[in-house]
C-alpha cells in the first residue's frame, strides 16, 4: 500500500518511487510560482511561461504531467495540447479560468485528448486554500496513473465527443437489437460516478440510453461552472435530458441530473417524490460533489430499486457508497480496467466485494436497463 504523504494523502511517488515531475506551461508569473509553492510539496516541479519554451524542456526533460493553461502567447494552449496528444503520450491537465470563453475552452480541450481540468480561483491564484491543494494534488495523481497511449495513435476522446442527436432519432434506442429498452418506472433510480476520464465515460453511457430511461443521478469530479457546461453537451448528444441539478429538482424519467461542482448531492425520496438536495460541507473521500455521499443517499432512499456504476478515476471515491448500494438491494457495476482511463475508483469497488458486475465501458448501457427492469444480463 502506498505510503501516506504530507497533509495524511498518498505519497506521490512516480516510475519506480521517483517523485513525479509535473510542468506547469502558464504565461502568468503570479501563477507559476504559486503552483510550484503548492505543487513542490509533494511533485518535482518546473515550469514554462508559453508552450515553446516547453517543448524545449520537454526535450530535455520528460514531465509526468503537465499543468496546461489556455491562453498563451505565441501558441495557444490548445494547439499546444495537439501537438503533445500528437507527438508524445503525456498526459495533459487543463488549469482554466471559471469565467467567460475557458470554460468553453477547457471542454474543448477535454475533447481534444486533455485527461481532466481544474479551475484557477476566480479572486485570484494566491488565494488557494487547504481543499485546493488537495484536488489540485488529487487532479495530478490521477493524470499520472492514465493509461498510456501510443503518440499518434487514434482514441475516442480526440474525435467530436459531443456529435449533436438529429431530432429525428431522439425516440430511436441506440443500444444494439440485443438489449431490450427499460420498463421503466418512476421507482427505479441509476446513479454514475465518475472522474479522470469520466467525461467521456459518461458520454459513452448517457448518450446510449432511451428518452424513456430511469431517472439518472450523477456525480463527476469537476470544477464549479464547469459542470453546467458539460451537461449542456451532453444535452446535445443524449436522447435523455441532461442539466446541471439544481436543489429540490425532482427525479423523473428521462432526465439526467448532474451533481454541480462544489455541492455535495443526495437524493430523498417523500411517499412517492424522488428529488435531490444540494449541500456544501466538508470533502468527503477528497472530494466534493462526492461519489460516495451520493450512493449512500441512493442506498437509503432507493434500496433495491436502484442501480450503481462506478466508472474511471482516481482514488477510492465512491467504493463505500457502492458497497452500501449493493447491501441495500440494489444492482452494482465497476467498469473494467481495460476500457478505464484511470482504473483506481473502479478496482477499490471491486477489492470490496461492491460490483455485482466487472464490465467494459461498451456494456454498461445494457447493464444499467437490465438492472432497472429486472432482465436477466446479457450473456457472455
Amino acid at each position: 500500500m502506498t505510503a501516506p504523504g504530507p497533509r495524511g494523502l498518498p505519497d506521490a511517488g512516480g516510475p519506480a518511487g521517483r517523485r513525479l515531475h509535473v510542468m506547469v506551461v502558464d504565461d502568468s508569473a503570479v501563477a507559476r510560482e504559486v503552483m510550484s509553492r503548492v505543487l513542490g510539496r509533494e511533485f518535482l516541479v518546473t515550469t514554462a511561461s508559453d508552450p515553446l519554451i516547453a517543448m524545449d524542456k520537454i526535450g530535455h526533460a520528460r514531465p509526468d504531467v503537465i499543468l496546461l493553461d489556455l491562453e498563451m502567447p505565441r501558441m495557444h494552449g490548445l494547439t499546444f495540447l495537439r501537438v503533445i496528444r500528437e507527438e508524445s503520450a503525456i498526459p495533459v491537465v487543463v488549469c482554466s479560468s471559471l469565467a467567460g470563453r475557458g470554460t468553453e475552452m477547457a471542454l474543448r480541450a477535454l475533447e481534444q485528448g486533455a485527461v481532466d481540468v481544474v479551475a484557477k480561483p476566480l479572486v485570484g491564484v494566491r488565494d488557494f486554500l487547504l481543499e485546493a491543494e488537495i484536488l489540485l494534488c488529487e487532479t495530478v495523481r490521477g493524470a499520472a496513473q492514465a493509461r498510456d497511449r501510443a503518440p499518434g495513435a487514434t482514441r475516442t476522446s480526440t474525435l467530436p465527443m459531443f456529435p449533436a442527436v438529429p431530432e429525428r432519432r431522439r425516440t430511436a434506442l441506440s443500444l444494439p437489437a440485443a438489449a431490450p429498452a427499460a420498463r421503466t418506472t418512476s421507482e427505479w433510480l441509476i446513479a454514475l460516478g465518475a472522474s479522470t476520464g469520466g467525461t467521456e465515460a459518461l458520454r459513452a453511457v448517457l448518450s446510449r440510453l432511451p428518452p424513456d430511461a430511469p431517472p439518472v443521478v450523477v456525480v463527476q469530479h469537476m470544477p464549479e461552472l464547469f459542470t453546467a457546461a458539460f451537461a449542456r453537451r451532453l444535452d446535445e448528444c443524449c436522447q435523455v435530458s441532461v442539466r446541471e441539478a439544481a436543489h429540490g429538482d425532482d427525479l423523473v424519467p428521462g432526465r439526467v441530473l448532474v451533481a454541480p461542482g462544489n455541492r455535495h448531492l443526495v437524493v430523498r425520496r417523500r411517499g412517492r417524490r424522488t428529488f435531490v438536495e444540494l449541500s456544501d460541507g466538508p470533502l468527503v473521500s477528497r472530494h466534493r460533489p462526492s461519489v460516495d455521499v451520493l450512493f449512500r443517499s441512493v442506498a437509503e432512499a432507493a434500496g433495491r430499486f436502484a442501480v450503481g456504476a462506478l466508472l474511471t478515476g482516481m482514488g477510492d471515491d465512491g467504493a463505500e457508497g457502492l458497497l452500501a448500494m449493493k447491501r441495500a438491494g440494489a444492482r452494482t457495476i465497476a467498469q473494467d480496467e481495460a476500457t478505464s482511463v484511470v482504473f483506481g475508483m473502479p478496482r477499490e469497488a471491486i477489492a470490496r466485494n461492491a460490483a455485482d458486475h466487472v464490465a467494459p465501458l461498451g456494456r454498461i448501457p445494457y447493464l444499467l436497463l437490465a438492472g432497472a427492469s429486472a432482465l436477466p444480463p446479457l450473456p457472455a
